[in-house]
């Protein structure tokens, strides 16, 4: 596949997907931190929780971006920008949690990266 093919819109969604699923772990993660006990009463305020809901959404929202994606990008090619999202997550982790980057994460999302590179140049 020429990627000089692939219209901006295409491009969204090769690279928003993985960001918004990235945006909902932050968002899962936060609402993991309100999350009461492991009873009836714990998981409908889970179920209730606004935060879930809107990491639900951004899921939801991020799949049917994808269909419409793979109807024009072979899933060989696709797929493998979904490795972005463990480059994404560190990051958001970062700025939403104050967790820690490390040299050792800066090397793992640089040769995902050019894993993606190599795997669709």
């Amino acid at each position: 596949m020429d990627f000089s093919s692939l219209t901006p819109v295409l491009w969204l969604g090769l690279i928003g997907t993985p960001l918004m699923i990235a945006m909902g772990q932050v968002l899962f993660k936060m609402t993991s931190q309100t999350a009461g006990s492991f009873s009836v009463n714990g998981l409908l305020s889970l179920a209730l929780n606004p935060i879930l809901i809107a990491a639900l959404v951004l899921y939801g929202l991020g799949t049917i971006i994808w269909i419409y994606v793979l109807k024009s990008v072979p899933l060989t090619i696709a797929y493998s920008f979904m490795g972005l999202t463990f480059c994404f997550v560190p990051v958001l982790a970062q700025i939403f949690f104050g967790e820690p980057l490390s040299l050792r994460y800066a090397v793992g999302a640089l040769l995902i990266i050019a894993g993606l590179l190599t795997i669709n140049v």
